[in-house]
């Protein structure tokens, strides 16, 4: 099979953030190197953010130099100039931008509202413009908000918009809280893909309620072709209450796999990765197939 799809792996950003056990950086190294060797062309691997609201991201900077050398795009996430500015100095090679759609979310996360968050993002861009550093966009609560309920596809449009504007390479709908449904991601792709085109749109899914994996699916068939999932379905952000882990990429792996499109990802090393990152955290792992014992990481395509 070809590589149908694109999955960035962000256990080591969104996965790890909200763990009470800070990872080593040495061993982050090490699981970062080993996700390329099974295939992983895009990862997420941190991010520039304060170390004392987020502390497992404190050692971004040494994260990025230690994988520099490493055959993949390698994100790290950005939420103002300042963290622009360290992305820059520790020599990041790509970056992801977030601007949470909804009010609520955007002052948890950030501090401010979203037309603020919207114009602090705009100034990091010029910073990583001047730099060369290539950026992508990321909508936080583009579906649902644990704040301000579900999230109008106009807010959406609108900070879609302002990426548009400001030369996003991709942009990555983000169900923050995991409270999507099949027909919230159609009708919030519908909105966007007029300023942004399926191609360049990805989905970035968590699985509160279990339909990850059916949201997923129905963004295949509306054309998307790039997803974020997370090892083991670790991960959820430590300022949205009740949100619980990512899609879980060994799962997603397992679904493309079965319907036959191909992912480039080694579904053996998989499974013995999602283990090691278990015993680095501390905790057995939500998805489906680390629950089945003895379970291969995927079942062959059909």
């Amino acid at each position: 099979m070809g590589d149908d799809v694109v999955i960035t792996e962000v256990c080591l950003r969104d996965g790890l953030q909200i763990e009470p056990v800070v990872v080593p950086t040495e061993e982050k190294l090490r699981l970062c190197g080993d996700l390329v060797d099974a295939g992983f062309r895009h990862l997420e691997i941190g991010a520039f953010v304060h170390p004392g609201r987020v502390p497992t991201m404190a050692d971004t900077a040494e994260v990025v130099a230690g994988s520099a050398g490493l055959p993949a795009t390698l994100h790290t996430l950005v939420l103002n100039e300042q963290g622009a500015r360290r992305a820059v100095a520790a020599g990041a090679r790509a970056v992801r931008l977030v601007v949470s759609a909804s009010d609520g979310h955007s002052s948890a996360n950030g501090g401010v509202p979203t037309d603020e968050a919207a114009a602090r993002i705009e100034r990091a861009a010029a910073v990583l413009r001047d730099a060369g550093i290539p950026y992508e966009g990321c909508v936080a609560t583009a579906f649902h908000c644990p704040f301000d309920g579900p999230t109008p596809e106009a807010r959406v449009a609108a900070v879609a918009e302002m990426y548009a504007r400001i030369g996003v390479r991709r942009l990555h709908l983000a169900d923050t809280i995991g409270a999507a449904s099949p027909g919230d991601i159609a009708r919030t792709v519908a909105a966007v893909r007029g300023i942004v085109g399926a191609d360049r749109l990805g989905l970035h899914l968590h699985n509160t309620y279990g339909m990850a994996a059916a949201n997923a699916w129905e963004a295949y068939r509306l054309g998307v072709r790039r997803f974020d999932a997370a090892l083991g379905g670790l991960g959820g952000c430590p300022f949205a209450p009740g949100a619980t882990g990512n899609i879980a990429t060994d799962d997603l792996v397992h679904l493309f796999h079965r319907e036959g499109i191909g992912t480039g990802i080694d579904t053996e090393r998989l499974g013995a990765l999602r283990d090691r990152l278990a015993a680095l955290v501390g905790h057995s792992l939500a998805s489906a197939l680390a629950r089945i014992p003895a379970a291969p990481a995927a079942a062959p395509a059909r």
